[in-house]
């Protein structure tokens, strides 16, 4: 999906966000927006965005609204609690803040709302700060950098 006025580039490739064609917005001061324009293959049997898709949206979002404040570290999901309040259809972006961190946690919320304004999802995730290493039997490779990225490190 083409890049819209205001997006910024993704710190680095992630496969599956380029699948759904998330856009990033914002990522700063703890806090990051991403906005994803679902297409038909994104959407369930009842014509609106499929749940996984939702929470991938908020999955992506806290994830960057963590690392907004440690940027040479990658975060790892290690819980996430999704409410669903209505279908989600059309144009839709999410918003992501870090509530609280540690040296090696940090502790978010999200929501996503329509172009209308109306709050479809929210959720809290818990993340672990993570450097890639290199390990016996693991090819560690160039983190798949975005070209525009800047050299910036991972979300995982």
């Amino acid at each position: 999906m083409p890049s819209s006025v205001g997006d910024i580039p993704f710190a680095v490739r992630i496969p599956f966000v380029e699948l759904l064609g998330l856009r990033l917005r914002r990522w700063e001061d703890g806090e990051a927006e991403i906005a994803f324009d679902p297409a038909p293959q994104h959407l369930n049997s009842f014509d609106v965005v499929h749940g996984g898709a939702s929470m991938t949206l908020l999955d992506v979002a806290m994830a960057h609204a963590a690392r907004s404040v440690q940027r040479d570290m990658g975060v790892v999901t290690i819980e996430m609690k999704t409410t669903f309040m209505q279908a989600a259809k059309g144009p839709l972006l999410a918003r992501a803040r870090l509530l609280h961190r540690t040296a090696t946690m940090a502790f978010t919320e999200g929501d996503i709302r329509d172009a209308e304004g109306r709050l479809c999802a929210h959720a809290t995730g818990t993340f672990r700060y993570v450097r890639r290493l290199p390990a016996p039997g693991r090819d560690v490779h160039d983190l798949n950098r975005s070209a525009d990225a800047g050299g910036i490190a991972p979300t995982d």
